[in-house]
């Protein structure tokens, strides 16, 4: 078990770690405000231009359990560090992108060094903080992630301001700079003379390739049949991998951990909670400029209050996971969540700004007080070597859940049901879920697991 770094080094390496979280977010997120730039330069249709980010998001979610396992062999810094360098080396060759297939090409070399870099991020966490401040290191990773998501917009629309558009994945260079040059301070983990599982990860990568990108294939595309038979490819595959790495000591997909009822629950809590917030924030500005006549420019001042109280309450409920059970704080979170989704399906008929954002706020709060101590949990569930592991499972989960809410909205408005009352339903429907999960880990038999296989699934206190 690991006591942390000393201070000051301690400050430098969760810089490191903040600058890195803060441009994988960035440049994931900021593409999309120079979409019709980009169609317009390259002369694509527009459906073509959205294959920039679809690219960047499939190819992050295919590499981040197969990296987080070769991180653990060939050790965190040194896996976190290359995906950096990957990523600058890329981003640099978008100013050289002259045709649409060289530009997809480019973007997935970043998202395969942001996967590098996210998929050891949190494993790295549990290394710099002392095991009695995890919680509070999840809670700012938290802050940084969504702090990040609320000011790529903003940013790319500055940059298309007084720029042509590849200084839009430019602009995400600095935070890149920073963590390499922050990232000597990063916590050494020795390389692991153990053979890397390349079929696994070649299996793991085509199960959630085939089954993402049918799913991305079933809202964009012009063919059913064929985006059906992709994702069944990929359930085929998926079956096969999974059977494969119940065999293996060390799984590229952490079957393993996933036996543990308590980081089960945390995953299927988190996985039903992602579906919910994206449920919600793809489908609100449909209601708001078609239901209640919002302009496009208000619709982004409606929904700020939500990341910005996540942004406080994300880090107050990871130090108070520090002493008081997940289980609980998750729970209640949900509840809060609940409420305010509830209050966003029944608005009133002429709803103002404030009717919308105090609805928005509460809501935000309620899955901040949920997410960092559940990602605090799922860490802390894992054994110290499987720390990697257990933090590409967060993030993959995160991809999947928000790609599966993504699906849902376009099925939702596909029907016409996706403008009204009933996506706020189904989303307090799914948080309700995750609120059950959250509380089910109260129960002792699921909160505290044998001591031999976790350290600090709960503060000593609470055992």
């Amino acid at each position: 078990m690991t006591d942390g770094l000393p201070l000051p080094r301690r400050t430098l390496a969760i810089a490191a770690v903040s600058f890195g979280t803060a441009l994988v977010v960035i440049d994931g997120a900021i593409a999309t405000v120079a979409l019709p730039t980009i169609a317009r330069d390259l002369h694509v249709d527009s459906s073509a231009a959205v294959s920039v980010v679809t690219v960047y998001q499939l190819t992050l979610v295919m590499l981040l359990l197969p990296f987080a396992g070769l991180g653990e062999r060939i050790g965190l810094k040194r896996m976190y560090q290359a995906g950096q360098l990957v990523f600058t080396v890329a981003t640099v060759l978008c100013f050289f992108a002259e045709s649409l297939p060289f530009l997809l090409i480019v973007r997935a070399a970043q998202a395969a060094g942001a996967a590098a870099a996210l998929s050891v991020s949190s494993a790295l966490i549990r290394r710099i903080y002392p095991a009695k401040h995890l919680g509070r290191g999840l809670g700012i990773n938290s802050v940084v992630v969504s702090s990040s998501a609320a000011l790529a917009p903003t940013i790319g629309g500055l940059v298309l301001a007084v720029g042509p558009w590849p200084w839009v994945f430019a602009s995400a260079v600095p935070f890149a700079v920073a963590s390499l040059l922050f990232g000597r301070a990063l916590p050494d983990t020795p390389a692991r003379d153990e053979p890397f599982d390349v079929l696994g990860a070649l299996l793991c990568a085509g199960m959630f390739g085939l089954v993402i990108g049918g799913l991305e294939s079933a809202v964009h595309g012009d063919s059913p049949v064929v985006s059906a038979a992709v994702v069944v490819a990929g359930a085929v595959i998926g079956l096969f991998f999974v059977r494969r790495e119940m065999r293996e000591p060390k799984p590229i997909l952490p079957v393993d951990l996933l036996t543990r009822p308590v980081l089960a629950l945390s995953v299927v809590g988190a996985y039903t909670a992602f579906i919910a917030t994206m449920t919600l924030l793809l489908s609100l500005p449909f209601r708001l400029q078609h239901g209640y006549g919002f302009a496009p420019s208000e619709v982004g001042a409606v929904i700020a209050p939500w990341p910005l109280t996540t942004m406080i309450v994300a880090p107050l409920a990871g130090s108070l996971s520090d002493r008081y059970p997940a289980g609980a704080l998750g729970g209640i979170g949900m509840v809060i969540a609940v409420a305010g989704l509830l209050f966003l399906a029944f608005l009133p008929v002429d709803p103002s700004w404030f009717d919308i954002a105090w609805r928005m706020s509460l809501t935000g709060a309620g899955f901040g007080m949920f997410l960092s101590p559940n990602a605090r949990l799922i860490i802390g569930s894992a054994p110290i070597d499987r720390a990697a592991a257990a933090g590409g499972l967060i993030s993959t989960t995160r991809m999947v859940g928000q790609t599966t809410g993504a699906t849902l909205v376009a099925a939702l408005l596909a029907i016409g049901i996706g403008g009204g009352t009933v996506p706020p339903l189904v989303a307090a429907g799914l948080a309700a879920i995750a609120g059950l999960c959250s509380l089910a880990r109260l129960r002792p038999a699921i909160r505290n697991p044998r001591f031999a296989e976790t350290e600090d699934v709960q503060p000593a206190k609470l055992r």
